[in-house]
């Protein structure tokens, strides 16, 4: 190697080994050199720092992903520096030296920080800096732990961080997925305790053929928004919004989606094996097996199996109580180390005792077949002055769902990475309060729970909404969970559907949503699928299997598991168990509440009415500074939205005040036409006459000689300021002015 002719104008010696494999995928491992001082005179070389890392390439959905491993973050338990395109995002994974006591949980926490930075923004508001994280970060940082935490030991007790930093955004490849891909790299290749690694597949949907990992324009033309995670054999996780995509197909999109994290995985395999640490040890949680032994054969199996056989959620936590009060007053005397071991113990035989019941004796903790759906009960009008509302009740979940209509000036304006989305007209919102589980906690607003649920009900009915020229209205919906065992986010969906119809939103289609539940034993063909699972089969089982759709297709597809993946056969069935599901919610249920969206808005909600004007007309409605247009507003109490291509929306809640808005915004985009009937006020008067305006910003004159049939001396014998008079235009005069008279008024 000659160093002096590797030398480059930034000081930077760099030798590159490159080599392909099998898959196509490029390895460049880089060893980078920053020089201190150097000339061609010099013999020796003072080498400051010396900073090696590996670079590994492979080809993505016609784009290129690189990752770099050692080259930032080298105190991080792992790291990945993501490069897609020009999408960069940095991937860090990190874990305490010691285990949190106190907890029976994996302390996992899973961050994705935007920066506006990224797209060549400065935050807005005062502080000009970011703040809390957005939506999209929240739904981001759910999504990437979904497939996740299913991998990490179950009784790893360690704190563990994966924090991802958005550094720079390629529009066509799309940061989150980026991510998904560096948190699952960066985990693999750390110390950290993972069965992994992961790998996840965006697809889309246009013109009828799947793509993947869509660019920014296909995203746009879009009818499907699928994001499928795989391990190395199974599906891990599913997320999706879809424009009514029939089950097959759907089932077709996720598998392609796994052929693709197949080969994404062999290139992470690769990464790991070369640069891949060795996991370190943990302290383990065990319940001491003594312990176990005594408090099964003091509360017996048939004992647990009485406690937890209730379709009544209260019963069922006094039985379990009580047993936790038995345990203790006997291990107080005779092991008080066992005490601390209770919750954790109990909780263990709660556990195999339902999964036993379901798997084995095909039994439901309720008494239900594993088809059948819990009792059923359907609402409208709850609320007699909201603009529309709904509850849908399912066993004991129960949701009230309350419509909101605005003026389109009220969507909500989004400032993210995505260019594509700027603005949200339709906006769902659910809350989750401690009363609906029977507990006491003080509301601190909407955590990630809220948000996340929110957002799957609003994917799941967004295809449904009108748009803006069929319903010119900002919508919001709100769902308030009142009670809660199991399927809120579903029940969200079917008492959102019920209440938009109720307040005569014209939706394409009804929408229901319905989970499935899976338990397995030992082998992959020993499983039960349950439809309509409650909290406790939630709690207990493998899966939580959520989809919503119409009678057409698929709208939104949530799958969150504890196992390390599924077979295309139990997808298959739980997408089909959940099609016929749905079908008996929409038909017996939804449709003989209400049938079909109402006609009109409700008395109490805004009435909006739409036209259309010459978008270089725009400036006259508007006026100087928003002088017209604030005095059309003042006189007549409207809201008035404008849109770029002329179409104006009048919002108001008294028809009359609507008509006369129209009124003057025709009038004053309308040029005055020989023979054309005015109606107008007297604003000014002259010695030669009086002007006349028909609308602000639209004057004109009626001359002294035109105002009565009669000579007049003076206009102020006839007009008094003020005065509603009708004119009728003339044409234009010899100057080229156009005029107006009364007298000729027919």
């Amino acid at each position: 190697m000659n160093i002096e002719d590797d030398i480059g104008r930034n000081n930077i010696i760099r030798k590159n080994i490159i080599r392909m494999d099998t898959l196509g995928c490029k390895y460049l491992g880089s060893v980078n050199f920053s020089v201190v001082s150097a000339s061609p005179t010099q013999n020796n070389l003072q080498i400051r720092r010396v900073n090696m890392y590996k670079s590994y390439s492979m080809e993505l959905a016609g784009r290129t992903l690189t990752v770099d491993v050692g080259r930032v973050a080298a105190q991080a338990n792992g790291a990945a520096f993501m490069h897609y395109g020009d999408t960069v995002v940095l991937s860090t994974a990190t874990a305490s030296d010691k285990p949190r006591e106190g907890i029976d949980f994996f302390p996992l926490s899973v961050e994705y920080e935007e920066k506006l930075y990224a797209v060549g923004k400065i935050p807005g508001g005062f502080i000009k800096r970011e703040g809390k994280a957005s939506e999209n970060a929240i739904l981001t940082s759910r999504v990437i732990d979904r497939p996740m935490r299913p991998l990490f030991p179950k009784d790893y007790r360690n704190d563990v961080t994966l924090n991802n930093l958005v550094l720079c955004v390629d529009q066509d490849c799309s940061p989150e997925l980026t991510a998904m891909l560096g948190s699952a790299i960066a985990t693999a290749i750390s110390d950290i305790p993972f069965d992994g690694p992961t790998a996840s597949t965006m697809v889309g949907m246009v013109d009828g053929e799947l793509v993947f990992n869509p660019t920014s324009e296909q995203r746009d033309k879009s009818t499907l928004s699928l994001t499928v995670a795989s391990t190395r054999d199974k599906v891990i996780m599913i997320e999706a919004g879809a424009n009514e995509i029939p089950e097959d197909k759907m089932i077709e999109a996720i598998f392609a989606a796994h052929e693709v994290n197949k080969q994404v995985i062999q290139f992470i395999d690769k990464i790991v094996a070369e640069c891949g640490k060795e996991k370190h040890d943990y302290t383990k949680f065990e319940i001491p097996e003594d312990m176990y032994n005594d408090m099964v054969s003091f509360i017996t199996p048939e004992a647990m199996e009485e406690a937890v056989f209730t379709d009544v959620k209260q019963v069922r936590e006094e039985n379990i109580k009580a047993i936790k009060e038995k345990l203790a007053a006997r291990y107080e005397e005779m092991n008080p180390d066992w005490v601390s071991f209770i919750d954790e113990a109990v909780y263990k035989f709660q556990k195999k005792t339902v999964r036993k019941m379901i798997l084995k004796d095909k039994k439901r903790p309720d008494g239900r077949k594993m088809d059948q759906i819990r009792p059923l009960a359907a609402e409208i009008d709850i609320l007699p002055r909201t603009h529309g509302s709904a509850m849908f009740t399912r066993g004991q979940t129960q949701v009230l769902n309350i419509t909101t209509l605005g003026a389109l000036a009220e969507i909500q304006k989004l400032d993210g990475l995505d260019e594509n989305e700027t603005s949200k007209r339709y906006m769902h919102h659910y809350n989750f309060p401690s009363y609906s589980v029977g507990e006491t906690k003080p509301s601190r607003g909407p955590g990630r729970r809220e948000i996340g649920h929110g957002a799957l009900a609003e994917r799941a009915l967004v295809p449904v909404i009108p748009s803006e020229e069929e319903f010119p209205y900002a919508i919001r919906t709100v769902s308030e969970v009142l009670e809660s065992n199991g399927s809120t986010s579903q029940g969200s969906i079917c008492s959102s559907t019920l209440s938009l119809m109720a307040a005569g939103v014209p939706i394409k289609a009804m929408v229901a949503g319905i989970s499935v539940g899976l338990v397995t034993g030992d082998t992959d063909d020993d499983y039960v699928i349950l439809t309509d699972i409650q909290g406790l089969e939630d709690f207990f089982g493998d899966m939580d299997f959520k989809v919503a759709g119409t009678h057409k297709g698929i709208t939104a597809i949530q799958m969150d598991i504890k196992i390390h993946g599924l077979t295309r056969e139990i997808i298959e069935k739980a997408i089909y168990r959940t099609k016929e599901a749905r079908f008996y919610i929409l038909d017996e249920v939804m449709t003989p509440c209400i049938s079909k969206p109402r006609t009109e808005v409700g008395p109490y909600a805004p009435k909006i009415e739409q036209i259309k004007i010459d978008p270089a007309k725009i400036g006259d409605v508007v006026g100087q500074r928003g002088k017209t247009i604030n005095a059309i507003i003042e006189q007549t109490g409207v809201k008035i939205d404008i849109s770029d291509e002329g179409a104006v929306s009048v919002c108001g809640v008294d028809a009359d005040s609507i008509k006369k808005a129209i009124k003057m915004i025709n009038t004053i985009v309308t040029d005055f036409e020989e023979g054309q009937i005015l109606e107008g006020k007297v604003i000014s008067i002259k010695e030669f006459g009086a002007f006349i305006e028909f609308a602000p910003g639209k004057e004109g004159m009626v001359h002294i000689s035109k105002i009565s049939k009669e000579r007049i001396e003076h206009v102020e014998d006839v007009l008094t300021l003020g005065d509603i008079v009708k004119v009728v235009c003339l044409g234009k005069d010899k100057m080229g002015r156009i005029s107006f008279s009364i007298k000729d008024v027919k």
